[in-house]
């Protein structure tokens, strides 16, 4: 099965740093994931895989930190999964395109926190939810910027990793 990993926590420094992603195929590949390809350093691999999804993320967090040393919360979606979440975008072209972020969690999401954020208002900054993903609107001129990932992860207890729309839109044409 084709699947798209999607690492939470990747960073330009640090404990958290991949050093080239194509090293990171390299070793996926080694441990016996089959056409392993990634995209931009931000941590987005897409890889053929066996395994079921528990498994297969378990995988791919031991193989990045035995051999990189960097901890980070692997998240994984289908190419359909992706295709719904991009399809389903609920801004529409009066929105600036680079500012819409797309949240996804392997986490079940409580409804009711879930919809206590979809009635806040979060002056200039918008949120929704799908049914693969949660989008955010972050517009550059927002008075106060609120929401963000680690926000969404305190308020709805999951943990969850953000990407721009445009992203999600090549990995599931790569997929």
């Amino acid at each position: 099965m084709r699947m798209i990993a999607l690492l939470r926590g990747v960073t330009p420094t640090g404990k958290n740093r991949i050093p080239k992603m194509s090293y990171l195929a390299e070793l996926l590949t080694d441990a016996g994931f089959k056409k392993v390809q990634t995209y931009i350093q931000s941590g987005n691999v897409l890889l053929d895989t066996d395994l079921p999804l528990k498994e297969t993320a378990d995988k791919i967090h031991k193989v990045i930190q035995e051999n990189i040393g960097a901890d980070l919360v692997v998240i994984l979606k289908t190419k359909e999964q992706l295709e719904t979440a991009s399809e389903e975008n609920p801004f529409d072209e009066v929105c600036d395109f680079s500012r819409i972020h797309l949240v996804f969690t392997n986490d079940r999401i409580d409804r009711e926190k879930l919809a206590v954020l979809e009635n806040t208002v979060f002056e200039g900054e918008a949120f929704r939810s799908g049914t693969e993903c949660l989008y955010m609107y972050l517009p550059r001129d927002a008075a106060k910027k609120k929401l963000n990932t680690n926000y969404l992860e305190r308020k709805l207890g999951i943990v969850a990793t953000m990407r721009k729309l445009n992203v999600v839109k090549h990995l599931k044409e790569i997929g």
